[in-house]
């Protein structure tokens, strides 16, 4: 027969316990098992006061952090309601059925005002790299890098040429983002040819392909033995900023881990000359990344590659055994003759070359050959060997590994928009999801399977 529910009466005592009505293949209980908080109130300590009324557990705000990446929750206001109506968030954030979740706005104001100041989410990804190398995930003999596009909170519409003058003192203006770039802002430098109102860090580009917009650059560094994230940094979106990020987060691993590796992994981006002579002059770490170079001629004439360098000579050599020096007499005062791009010009003789039987195939529009010889030369010539071995193609697919990671980020994360503006506002959404994705990638792929449909689920 139909069952029919009584009428609701609460009784006067309950035998309950959280600890029973999570699953044992919860998710949250595998993360619980090995995450470690206790010293998150010592790093925080100088930022509270001695005094007053006591503040909400900066471990509680953590571990809700945790529970929106895992689950797809990027609101931190759905947020606080979620880990107010479900067992499992409760049972993992420490919060017995009558204790209080707290309110969305304390919680937003401490995680973007007094976490921000503190560092707390850096201490949180050195804390999670260290229990990944205590584990054995990081092997520290070769890191990759790369870069991603990432769209900035701010308007096409909202903008100015980079000339134009800017009154900055404007009320209307004076946020945190733009304090934050005023604070940064380098006369030397040349100005940016279109400038965000609303977050000036960020920069204007189309690099995806498609039409042009405000974005930063996400930087990671990876161990590329199970790939895991060693650092991260967030810059403009600008190549020269990716390649002096790439620099920062080595000496910032080497001097954090004592962690060096012996070769680096990247795209081309990364074999500019400055940077090639900085990994194999300074810091003696092989560079697995393609040379830039632009010296091969497709038009059928003579490359650079047929003429003979000769060290001792300090010359180069043509097909017809002509010298090309960079100075063919002595002078008074002696000269070092680097261009201001960094090069050396190498000139052969204007009585030579006008006999060659070559010329034509050589110099065919220029009385004499010149060849362009970088400062950092023996640096590329050093990449150029590493590119024909074998272990520069095993180097090639370890940094696929890279670009799965930035898939994971934004389609899984989603991580294709920032909410939060200024650079440090980039920075701070950047270690987050790095933190998250890092822990939650280290996890069995049947826990990660779980994960992922939980995400989309909560979508």
């Amino acid at each position: 027969m139909m069952g029919q529910q009584g009428p609701a009466q609460e009784k006067l005592f309950y035998t309950f316990s959280l600890e029973s009505h999570v699953p044992a293949d919860h998710l949250l209980r595998r993360i619980d098992s090995v995450l470690g908080l206790t010293d998150l109130r010592q790093h925080l300590a100088p930022h509270y006061s001695h005094t007053g009324r006591p503040s909400i557990d900066p471990e509680l705000m953590i571990r809700m952090l945790i529970v929106g990446y895992c689950f797809g929750i990027r609101s931190e206001r759905r947020l606080c309601e979620e880990v107010h109506l479900n067992l499992a968030y409760r049972w993992f954030c420490r919060l017995g059925l009558e204790r209080p979740v707290p309110e969305h706005s304390t919680f937003s104001k401490n995680r973007h005002g007094r976490f921000r100041d503190s560092g707390a989410f850096r201490w949180l990804f050195d804390e999670v790299l260290r229990r990944c190398m205590a584990a054995g995930l990081v092997k520290g003999e070769g890191f990759a890098v790369d870069a991603s596009v990432v769209a900035a909170d701010a308007r096409g519409q909202r903008s100015v040429p980079g000339t134009a003058s800017v009154d900055w003192n404007d009320e209307r203006l004076r946020t945190r983002a733009v304090r934050e770039y005023l604070a940064a802002l380098d006369e030397s430098q040349a100005p940016p040819k279109t400038v965000s109102l609303t977050d000036p860090q960020a920069r204007w580009t189309c690099a995806p392909g498609g039409p042009a917009f405000f974005a930063y650059s996400t930087n990671c560094l990876i161990d590329v033995e199970h790939g895991v994230i060693v650092d991260v940094e967030a810059t403009p979106a600008n190549r020269s900023e990716e390649v002096e990020s790439t620099k920062r987060m080595i000496d910032r691993v080497e001097a954090t881990f004592a962690l060096k590796p012996e070769r680096l992994i990247g795209d081309m981006a990364y074999g500019s000359a400055p940077m090639l002579a900085w990994l194999v002059e300074d810091k003696d770490i092989e560079p697995h990344v393609p040379v830039w170079d632009k010296t091969q001629r497709t038009d059928g004439s003579l490359s650079r590659s047929d003429f003979i360098w000769d060290e001792k000579a300090d010359e180069y050599r043509c097909p017809q055994g002509q010298p090309l020096r960079s100075q063919w007499r002595a002078f008074r005062t002696p000269r070092h003759h680097v261009t201001r791009a960094d090069t050396i010009i190498y000139r052969a003789s204007q009585h030579a070359c006008r006999d060659c039987p070559l010329k034509a195939r050589c110099c065919p529009n220029t009385p004499m050959r010149k060849i362009a010889r970088s400062i950092h030369e023996e640096a590329r010539d050093v990449a150029r060997r590493i590119n024909e071995s074998d272990q520069y193609l095993r180097s090639r697919k370890q940094r696929k590994k890279v670009e799965m990671l930035f898939a994971h980020l934004k389609r899984i994360l989603r991580l294709d928009r920032l909410r939060l503006r200024g650079l440090s506002g980039a920075f701070l959404r950047l270690l987050e999801a790095q933190t998250s994705d890092r822990g939650l990638d280290r996890l069995p792929k049947p826990i990660r399977t779980h994960a992922y449909r939980e995400t989309m689920r909560t979508q």
